[in-house]
């Protein structure tokens, strides 16, 4: 069997995800496909992602992408999680994952209108709210949550989030299902409520947005596409790691698997995968460092992470897994960052990586401030680390 070096795979990393000055792409569409996808789940994640792969490449070139010329589409897909999914990609993450997905969360939200005491049949109920909901977004679109649920009344109803928890709360139904319309690739969300670090988006009815619906596509002929492309991205990459970024189960994956040409590698004592026409070394890249954000699709690529990640992972990841911002250096994580209140970004290294890689680091440190200009954030997922960066 082949064996994969880690050296290999950090230099593919690098060049496929366009980590270095040299392989930067030239617009956002061409970052979301050396990527897959996009990680969406935090609005500012998508930008930060794009900004720090390409250069003059601006917040209003990437907006322009999403919501003038429409090649880049919300969706929730893999894991449940949203991504932005360049559009000819759409049907495939579509049938692939979202499909599954929708069936599971509307069983849920039925499960929520009887426990909220606002329907005994549920299913009949959710059908005429979905009724009514399609009908005033076609009549007003596009519109945020809020607007749609001020003007249809019984979507204004309060559903019991979490009961019986400490995370108790309320919300209205059309919070819970304007999304899931969106799930069952009825609604996209169009420009956000505000600039575009917020997540408040409006909501269009996807004929409208994209010009038809979304064309349908065998599940398994979707997943051995969807894979397919993971591999050429991501790969080599074990079962364990196809079937954490898919969100699928083991026989999906395997069968996804068995449709795709490919090669077993040996990847330190682990099988992994990797395309039958993709065995080629890829020429080492010169060391470049990145500052990588909040949830980025590279460091949330793989399930079995230490050969990027090393010992970092209970600094740089929250509880649930979920990854902070993060300081690459020649293919792997070697500290994390943050912005503090007046727009100064800081970082902190967790390892010595000698005076050309600091000097790189402080060099794409400003470079994303002056991208940043006068915006400010704060990520939705900002583990301790990175939260007392900050401070």
């Amino acid at each position: 069997m082949l064996r994969v070096s880690v050296e290999e795979r950090r230099a593919r990393l690098v060049r496929r995800h366009r980590l270095g000055p040299e392989d930067r792409a030239g617009d956002a569409l061409e970052v979301a496909r050396s990527l897959v996808v996009l990680h969406s789940t935090d609005a500012v994640t998508v930008f930060l992602s794009i900004a720090a792969r390409t250069t003059g490449v601006g917040p209003a070139e990437i907006e322009h992408a999403f919501y003038d010329d429409r090649t880049l589409v919300r969706l929730h897909g893999m894991r449940r999680t949203l991504f932005a999914v360049p559009r000819e990609l759409v049907p495939v993450v579509f049938a692939a994952c979202t499909r599954t997905i929708a069936a599971r969360e509307r069983r849920r939200l039925e499960g929520m209108l009887v426990a909220s005491g606002i329907s005994t049949r549920p299913a009949s109920w959710l059908a005429r709210a979905s009724k009514v909901a399609l009908q005033a977004l076609h009549e007003r679109a596009p519109a945020t949550t809020s607007e749609v649920a001020a003007s249809v009344p019984m979507l204004a109803k309060r559903l019991r989030i979490g009961a019986g928890t400490r995370f108790e709360a309320t919300q209205s139904v059309a919070a819970r299902l304007l999304p899931q319309l969106a799930m069952e690739g009825k609604l996209v969300r169009a420009r956000p409520r505000g600039t575009w670090i917020s997540g408040q988006y409006r909501w269009v009815p996807t004929a409208t947005w994209l010009g038809g619906e979304i064309a349908p596509l065998e599940p398994e002929r979707a997943q051995a596409e969807l894979l397919r492309r993971w591999l050429a991205a991501f790969g080599p990459g074990t079962e364990a790691d196809i079937r954490w970024w898919t969100g699928w189960t083991a026989r999906e994956a395997r069968a996804a698997l068995a449709a795709v040409p490919h090669t077993e590698v040996e990847l330190d004592g682990r099988t992994g995968y990797v395309l039958a026409d993709d065995l080629r070394a890829t020429a080492a890249p010169e060391p470049a460092a990145a500052l990588l954000p909040t949830l980025d699709p590279t460091t949330m690529g793989w399930k079995e992470r230490d050969w990027y990640l090393g010992p970092h992972a209970s600094l740089l990841f929250d509880t649930n897994g979920n990854a902070g911002p993060t300081v690459w250096w020649d293919g792997r994580v070697v500290g994390g960052w943050s912005q503090r209140r007046d727009g100064e970004l800081v970082f902190r290294l967790l390892e010595d990586v000698g005076a050309d890689a600091v000097r790189a680091v402080e060099s794409e440190a400003e470079r994303l401030e002056a991208w940043l200009g006068e915006v400010r954030f704060s990520p939705g997922f900002l583990p301790p680390f990175q939260r007392g960066l900050s401070s």
